[in-house]
C-alpha cells in the first residue's frame, strides 16, 4: 500500500462488484477473430480474408479508450498470377527434378495501428455502443508455397520478385457492441469494421511484369470482428476488480 492506493484481485462472486460499474480506470486486452470482403484495388488481387488479432487499451473512468491493435490477415483465394512467366502453355511449373511442381498461392498480410474511441453506455453498467477510429500501417503479399521445394525459380531472394509485397498507411473504423464485466462476468465485443489503405509496391522489380509496379493503390476491407476481452482494473481497494 502506498498513500492509500493498492491493487487487489476479486476472489469472490459477483455480489462484491461495485453498485455502479464502469467507473474504474483499467487496461483491456483483446483477442479477436474476424473476416473481410476486399474492395478497391485489393479485390483485384485477393478474395475473402480471415483475420486473427489482438490489442491492448487503456479505458478511462468516462469510458474513453486509447490503445494499440493489430491483426494477421490470411486468405486462400488469389486472383492475380505472379508466376505466369514461369508456367508452361498448360499452366504447370516444372521443378528441378523435371516433374510438375506443386505450387500454391495464398494471401498474407497485417494491420497494426493506434486506436482511440468511446464506449457509449446507457445505464450504470459498462456495456454499450463502441465507436473507435484507428490509424496505422497495412501490408499484404502473395504467399508462394512450394511444398516440395523443387522450383529453383522460387527460392531465396528470387521469391521476392513474385510476391508483390505492398504496404502503406491505413485508417480503420469500428462500430459495434461491447460488454466489459467484473469478476467472472465474461467481457466481449462484436461489430463491423472498415479499413482503408493507401499503398504502394515495396519491391523494386516484378519478374512477371518485367518492371516495378508503380502507382498508388486504394486497398479496402469491409468486415466483422468479434473479440474476447480481459479487463484489468485499477483504483482504490474498495473499487478494484479484474
Amino acid at each position: 500500500m502506498l498513500g492509500g492506493f493498492c491493487v487487489m484481485a476479486q476472489t469472490n462472486t459477483a455480489e462484491k462488484a461495485p453498485k455502479k460499474e464502469g467507473k474504474s480506470k483499467g487496461i483491456l486486452a483483446h483477442f479477436a477473430l474476424g473476416g473481410h470482403l476486399p474492395a478497391g484495388d485489393l479485390s483485384n488481387r485477393f478474395g475473402i480474408n480471415g483475420a486473427l488479432g489482438a490489442g491492448t487499451e487503456f479505458i478511462t473512468s468516462h469510458n474513453w479508450v486509447f490503445g494499440l491493435e493489430g491483426a494477421f490477415l490470411f486468405g486462400s483465394k488469389t486472383k492475380e498470377d505472379p508466376l505466369a512467366i514461369l508456367r508452361t502453355p498448360s499452366g504447370d511449373i516444372i521443378g528441378n527434378d523435371r516433374a510438375i511442381a506443386t505450387v500454391r498461392l495464398q494471401q498474407r498480410g497485417l494491420y497494426i495501428g493506434a486506436v482511440i474511441g468511446k464506449l457509449i453506455t446507457f445505464d450504470d453498467s459498462r456495456e454499450g455502443l463502441r465507436l473507435t477510429f484507428g490509424a496505422g500501417w497495412t501490408q499484404h503479399h502473395i504467399q508462394i508455397l512450394d511444398d516440395a521445394r523443387t522450383a529453383a525459380q522460387l527460392t531465396g531472394d528470387y521469391r521476392k520478385g513474385y510476391d508483390r509485397l505492398t504496404g502503406g498507411p491505413a485508417l480503420q473504423q469500428f462500430v459495434g457492441w461491447q460488454h466489459v464485466g467484473y469478476g467472472k462476468d465474461v467481457s466481449w465485443l462484436i461489430g463491423l469494421e472498415v479499413n482503408q489503405g493507401i499503398t504502394n509496391t515495396l519491391r523494386d522489380w516484378d519478374f512477371t511484369e518485367m518492371r516495378k509496379l508503380d502507382g498508388t493503390r486504394l486497398d479496402l476491407r469491409f468486415g466483422v470482428r468479434a473479440a474476447f476481452t480481459l479487463p484489468f482494473y485499477t483504483g482504490y481497494a474498495r473499487e478494484i476488480y479484474y
